[in-house]
C-alpha cells in the first residue's frame, strides 16, 4: 500500500465514540449497522433541509402575528436562515474532520432541535429571527457532516448507491418544502417549527447509539483560521447583498459596498486557498473536472430552482387566489415526482454516469418554464397550465441533484465531508441568488413579472447542462 493510500485508509477509519460502549468492528464491507445508519443520516439531512425551504408559505401568517412588521422585516425570517446556512457549511465541515462528525452531527441536532423550539414560541420577530439564525447553524453542522458519516459506513462499492440516495433526500426535502409548509400553516404557523422537536429528539437518541464517531488522524493540521474567516466573511456578504439587492436598489451604495467587501474577502480566500498549509478550501478539491463541473452546475440549477420553488406557490396565491393549503397541495405533484426519479438516483448514475443523468434534470427545467411560458395566464388553469410544468420539475429535481452531490464521491475520502459542505453552499448561494431574482422580477406580482422569472429560470437551466457538459471528464475512467 502506497503512504498515500495508507494515509487515506486511516484518516477514514472511524473512531468509536464514548456513546457506544461496544460498538462493531468496521470491515472493508461496511459498518453492520450501515442501513440504519443511513435512515438516522437521511432522516436528519432531510430535516435540516426541508426547513430552508418549507417556510416560504408561511410568511403571510407570520406577518399577520406580529403587527407592524413590513414584509421586507418578515422576509428575515428566509434571509437569516439562507445567510447564516451558507456561510457555515464550509467551517462546519472543516472542523468536523478533526472535532469529529458524529460529536459534530449530534451536536448540530441538539442545536437545531433547541432554536426550533425557540422559533416555535417567538415572542416577537426579532426572537423568530435570531433563533432562524441559530437554527442554520445546526443545520450547517448536520447537512455535510451526515454524508461524510456515509462513506466510512459503507463498502466502496456501495457508494454511488448511497450519495444518490442521500442527495435524493435533498431533492426530497427541496420540492417537499412548500406543499409540507402549506399543510402545517394550516394549523399555525409555529408548528412549522414545532414538528423539529420530536423528530430531533428522536433522531438525536438513534444518532447517539447508532453513529460511529470518524475523524481525521491525530496531528492533522487544524484548519487555517484566517481563510476559514476570510470564506465566512465572503460568502454571508455576498448573501446578503443579493438578498438585499432588490430592496435596497442594485446601485445603491451599501448594495455596491455589500458586494466590493464580498469580493475582497473572496481574493483573500483565493490566496489562503492556494498559500495556506491547511485552508479551509483544500485546492485539491477543484482538481478533478467532475467536482468542478457539479460545483458550477449545483449554483445554476439552485438559482432556477429556487424560483420555481417560490414563483408557483406566489402565482397560484397572489394571481389566482389560492389558498396557503391549495398552493401547498397544488404543488405537491412536484415532491411526488422527485421521489419516483431519486429513488432510483444510484441505479441511474450506475448505468448513465453522473452527466446524463444531471443534463436530462437541468433541461428539464427549463422545459418546465418554456411551458409555463406559453401556457400559464390570469385565468387559473392548473391541469392544463400549471400540472405538466410540476412533472417536469419533480424529474428534474430527482435526476439532477443527486448526481451533482454524488461528485463528492470523486474526492478522497477524507475530504468527503468538505466537498459536500462546498457543494451545499453552492447550491445555497444559488438558491439566494434565486430568490433575489424573483423578487426584483416580480414587485406587483404580474404574470409579465413571473413570465420574467421563468425565462430566467430556462436559462439557468440550459446554462447549468451547458456547465456540464463543457467540463465533463474528457474520458469516463
Amino acid at each position: 500500500m502506497s503512504t498515500q493510500a495508507a494515509s487515506q485508509a486511516v484518516a477514514t477509519t472511524p473512531h468509536t465514540g464514548p456513546a457506544p460502549a461496544a460498538a462493531p468492528v468496521v470491515t472493508e464491507a461496511g459498518h453492520p449497522r450501515r442501513w440504519s445508519i443511513m435512515a438516522v443520516l437521511g432522516a436528519v439531512a432531510f430535516m435540516a433541509q426541508l426547513d430552508f425551504f418549507v417556510v416560504n408559505v408561511a410568511l403571510d401568517g407570520i406577518g399577520r402575528s406580529f403587527p407592524n412588521t413590513g414584509v421586507a422585516s418578515v422576509s428575515w425570517v428566509l434571509s437569516a436562515y439562507a445567510i447564516v446556512f451558507a456561510a457555515v457549511l464550509v467551517p462546519a465541515g472543516r472542523i468536523a474532520d478533526h472535532w469529529g462528525r458524529r460529536k459534530m452531527l449530534l451536536s448540530g441536532v441538539a442545536l437545531f432541535t433547541l432554536t426550533s423550539a425557540a422559533a416555535a414560541a417567538a415572542p416577537s420577530l426579532g426572537v423568530l429571527v435570531g433563533a432562524r439564525a441559530l437554527q442554520a447553524v445546526g443545520a450547517a453542522m448536520i447537512v455535510p457532516t451526515s454524508l461524510g458519516l456515509l462513506y466510512p459506513s459503507f463498502p466502496k462499492r456501495r457508494h454511488t448507491l448511497v450519495v444518490g440516495l442521500w442527495a435524493g433526500v435533498g431533492a426530497i426535502a427541496a420540492s417537499a418544502g412548500p406543499p409540507v409548509g402549506g399543510l402545517l400553516v394550516t394549523l399555525d404557523w409555529r408548528w412549522i417549527f414545532l414538528i423539529n422537536v420530536p423528530v430531533g429528539i428522536a433522531t438525536l437518541v438513534a444518532g447517539a447509539l447508532l453513529l460511529p464517531e470518524v475523524r481525521q488522524p491525530k496531528g492533522a493540521a487544524v484548519p487555517d483560521p484566517v481563510s476559514a474567516l476570510a470564506l465566512l466573511l465572503a460568502v454571508s456578504l455576498l448573501v446578503f447583498a443579493t438578498v438585499q439587492g432588490p430592496g435596497w436598489g442594485w446601485t445603491d451604495i451599501r448594495t455596491v459596498a455589500l458586494f466590493a467587501a464580498a469580493a475582497l474577502a473572496a481574493a483573500a480566500t483565493v490566496e489562503r486557498t492556494l498559500r495556506a498549509k491547511a485552508p479551509v478550501i483544500e485546492k485539491q478539491l477543484f482538481a478533478g473536472r467532475p467536482f468542478t463541473a457539479a460545483t458550477v452546475a449545483l449554483f445554476l440549477f439552485s438559482a432556477g430552482f429556487a424560483i420555481v420553488l417560490l414563483s408557483t406557490a406566489l402565482f397560484m396565491q397572489e394571481v389566482w387566489h389560492f389558498s396557503p393549503l391549495r398552493a401547498g397541495v397544488s404543488i405537491a405533484p412536484a415532491p411526488l415526482a422527485s421521489i419516483a426519479f431519486a429513488m432510483n438516483a444510484g441505479p441511474l448514475q450506475s448505468r448513465f454516469g453522473r452527466t446524463a443523468p444531471a443534463v436530462t434534470g437541468t433541461l428539464a427545467m427549463a422545459l418546465a418554464a418554456v411551458y409555463w411560458l406559453a401556457t400559464v395566464h390570469t385565468t387559473p388553469d392548473y391541469w392544463g397550465g400549471m400540472f405538466p410544468g410540476l412533472i417536469l420539475v419533480g424529474l428534474a429535481g430527482g435526476l439532477a441533484q443527486a448526481p451533482l452531490f454524488a461528485a463528492a464521491g470523486t474526492l478522497a475520502p477524507e475530504r468527503a465531508t468538505t466537498g459536500s459542505a462546498v457543494l451545499n453552499m453552492s447550491r445555497q448561494i444559488g438558491s439566494a441568488v434565486g430568490v433575489a431574482l424573483l423578487v426584483a422580477l416580480t414587485p406587483q406580482a404580474t404574470t409579465t413579472g413571473f413570465d420574467h422569472a421563468w425565462s430566467v429560470q430556462a436559462g439557468a437551466g440550459i446554462a447549468a447542462a451547458t456547465a456540464l457538459l463543457t467540463l465533463r471528464p474528457r474520458r469516463t475512467p
